[in-house]
């Protein structure tokens, strides 16, 4: 196994190993802006127009801020699972239930002449449908797409808010793109984990992994720790194709084989405080011609 790495503690917000902390999120805020300026001329990317739904007012330190949640067909849509079974996740502290979400860009719009800031949040029309008659929903989404805005623009949401009547969209609502297709995940640690001979079934416990391909050239992995609240004990192997991470006191234990080929002294990685998740930025080796 290649480049071992150990995770201590570092940051109030997010820990980072060694002393590159820094460096991991201007690796992971840089893809993210390649990202967004390459949407309108890459080819997997498509503009939609998301149709309004309704509008929430809260605030921020920098004044008032509505939120339009819209939907759009063009959404995928997150698992088909009963609200029984989602309460049931979410009592157990499980984090593996996503629902897609696209985060429009904040627009400088006015309300009774002062000015204000508004998001677009757009989901999947059938889910949007579901969720109408559903308050559990409604308030779920909302939930997550404040604290989506929230991390992805660095803002202080007042977790307060309150439905606007009559008024089921603030300003305008823009396009945005999307992918065309759903990006390539590789979720299902049954077929990338294989414990190690002879261990017990009440033995650590093997954590929901996430991988993603963010670009051609970087893999991202979200690692689900809700029973962690920081760093400290956790450790991190990364090899060319594999990805290894032991929990404190036996509390998890992952072992995945990854069928990429990943550069391992580039890799960098993170400990989020608020998700509770180990986040893995692994740059991937070119493929020989």
């Amino acid at each position: 196994m290649a480049n071992p790495k150990l995770l201590g503690m570092g940051l109030s917000e997010a820990e980072a190993i060694g002393a590159d902390s820094a460096r991991f999120e201007e690796l992971l805020l840089q893809a993210s802006k390649e990202l967004q300026q390459a949407q309108t001329t890459r080819p997997e990317s498509t503009q939609i127009q998301p149709q309004p739904g309704f509008c929430i007012k809260t605030n921020s330190s920098e004044g008032k801020v509505f939120i339009n949640i819209c939907h759009s067909p063009s959404i995928p849509p997150p698992a088909d699972v009963t609200e029984e079974e989602l309460l049931q996740m979410l009592e157990e502290d499980q984090a593996g239930f996503r629902i897609p979400m696209s985060l429009g860009e904040p627009h400088a719009e006015l309300d009774a002449s002062q000015g204000c800031t508004a998001y677009d949040v757009a989901v999947n029309s059938d889910f949007y449908r579901r969720m109408q008659n559903s308050d559990f929903l409604r308030e779920l989404v909302i939930t997550i797409a404040r604290e989506g805005l929230e991390d992805k623009y660095n803002l202080q949401l007042n977790p307060e808010w309150r439905m606007m009547k009559n008024r089921p969209f603030m300003g305008s609502i823009s396009q945005q793109n999307i992918r065309s297709e759903q990006r390539p995940r590789i979720q299902e640690l049954g077929d990338l984990y294989t414990p190690a001979p002879g261990r017990a079934e009440s033995g650590p416990e093997k954590p929901h992994l996430n991988l993603w391909l963010e670009a051609p050239d970087l893999l991202l992995a979200e690692v689900d720790l809700p029973k962690l609240d920081g760093a400290l004990g956790l450790s991190l192997e990364i090899g060319e194709n594999r990805l290894v991470m032991g929990g404190p006191q036996q509390l998890y234990h992952l072992d995945a084989y990854i069928p990429l080929q990943i550069n391992s002294h580039e890799s960098k990685a993170a400990f989020h405080r608020k998700r509770k998740q180990l986040m893995v930025a692994m740059p991937l080796l070119p493929v020989p011609s």
